[in-house]
């Protein structure tokens, strides 16, 4: 049986206290290991093509480049790389530009150690972080004020059981949950998630729940 390699992770921050404390957290978690650090955008970026993490937790205040800017970078030069933006700031303008630039998840610095190591290891199976109350709530709400430009389905354009895999995204279920719940396979969740991306017009999980909810295909009660 092959083993499971470790989940690589780069962090972002200008700060160096920060960055070591992160470090000194997960150097004991079995299976994640930092791989690099960066304190810069333009070093994040760098960093990232050079070590192909898995993982990035980036920072939104960055020196010479923030890192909503970064990311949209990264995205482009290491499309299979995720970036989970870290940050200190929880406010609507700063949360919907990160997902809209293609973070793939959203967490705030003030989450405790336990929750941080839990989400890296959830986050990482999927590549998805849907965002939990109040995140989520601020996604929606500055998504709105923005007009949320896109694609706008038929009422009809889901199906029955891809409406039902959406309501269960949005409560934050991994593939392996959903098609437990749903008595299929995993494969088969990944391929309605494709069919959904398609006719939602979005790139990722993120962008499809909270698409849905604006468009009243689940309830925000399902995303929050």
């Amino acid at each position: 049986m092959a083993v499971k390699k470790s989940i690589t992770i780069l962090i972002a921050d200008d700060q160096t206290l920060f960055r070591e404390g992160i470090i000194d957290l997960l150097e004991d978690e079995k299976g994640l290991e930092v791989i690099g650090e960066a304190s810069s955008g333009p070093e994040a970026i760098e960093k990232a093509k050079k070590l192909h993490p898995d993982v990035i937790l980036m920072d939104i205040k960055l020196p010479q480049m923030n890192g909503v800017d970064a990311t949209r970078e990264i995205r482009k030069v290491c499309p299979k790389t995720y970036v989970l933006m870290l940050s200190g700031y929880e406010d609507e303008a700063h949360i919907t530009e990160a997902i809209q630039a293609g973070a793939n998840g959203y967490l705030s610095k003030m989450l405790p150690a336990a929750k941080l190591v839990q989400a890296l290891r959830n986050f990482s199976s999927d590549g998805v972080m849907i965002p939990q109350a109040p995140i989520m709530g601020k996604l929606i709400q500055g998504i709105r004020q923005i007009g949320a430009p896109g694609y706008e389905p038929a009422p009809d354009a889901l199906t029955a059981t891809e409406i039902k895999v959406m309501a269960l995204l949005g409560k934050g279920k991994a593939n392996k949950e959903i098609a437990g719940e749903l008595g299929c396979s995993v494969k088969t969740i990944k391929n309605h998630l494709n069919s959904i991306f398609q006719k939602l017009g979005v790139n990722n999980r993120t962008e499809a729940v909270v698409k849905a909810i604006e468009k009243g295909l689940i309830s925000a009660d399902d995303g929050i």
